[in-house]
């Protein structure tokens, strides 16, 4: 599923060998998983960027083959954009030190450390989700492949605003996966990545962080359940 996937969308052995000697999170035994889970979190662009590889797209071109300040910030506000590439285009703006909007919530990456390994569900504001269970097995939503999924990723970043609103970006490098215990949530935002993280059954009763966690489960059902019919 993974191989096929970043076959699909041309991400394969180039960029792979490219991020290699970048100091990056493993939290998942497969190099294929790894890559996909650090593509989430949109603070590595060399990991998208495939312009050496074949006719670039639109965005590519724009972020990694010719950029400038007034295409990267056309691409950043375009509201109809995939909600990555915006978050590609705000990183552009932010390190050339250009100016931006703050607080633009682009996705919500929620992470709890299992038994069997880490679980990382992500909603993006464009309504589409990833999610890597425990075992390293991928789960891609794409936009038109689930109303009910998509519905319900917009209102988790919706519910995600108003603590974002409360905190600030994380200025240093993205920690390694939570602890045993904890659940890290994290905040892709236009100026930069915010988190928090705190122990589960803490943070399951913190008025902040509860109806996020509440949302996050509804949408994991759902794209279970989804994988699940799908299967069958």
């Amino acid at each position: 599923m993974i191989g096929k996937f970043l076959k699909i969308f041309g991400i394969g052995v180039a960029i792979s060998t490219q991020a290699d000697a970048i100091e990056l999170p493993t939290p998942y035994d497969k190099e294929s998983v790894n890559f996909m889970y650090n593509l989430l979190f949109c603070d590595e662009p060399s990991l998208f960027n495939k312009s050496g590889d074949g006719s670039p797209a639109y965005w590519e071109e724009t972020l990694f083959v010719s950029p400038n300040e007034k295409n990267v910030r056309a691409l950043a506000e375009n509201t109809n954009e995939e909600s990555r590439v915006r978050a590609l285009a705000y990183n552009w703006l932010r390190k050339n030190k250009k100016t931006l909007t703050k607080g633009i919530l682009l996705g919500v990456i929620v992470e709890v450390p299992l038994e069997g390994g880490l679980d990382t569900l992500a909603a993006y504001s464009d309504g589409r989700v990833r999610y890597i269970n425990q075992t390293g097995k991928l789960t891609v939503v794409e936009l038109g492949g689930s109303v009910s999924i998509e519905k319900l990723a917009k209102e988790l970043v919706e519910v995600s605003t108003p603590v974002v609103q409360k905190l600030g970006p994380w200025e240093k490098d993205r920690l390694p996966s939570p602890a045993a215990g904890n659940i890290r949530l994290t905040f892709l935002v236009s100026d930069g990545l915010y988190f928090g993280e705190g122990p589960l059954n803490i943070m399951q009763g913190e008025p902040m962080a509860a109806p996020i966690i509440r949302k996050a489960i509804e949408l994991l059902q759902a794209v279970v359940n989804t994988t699940i019919e799908e299967q069958t």
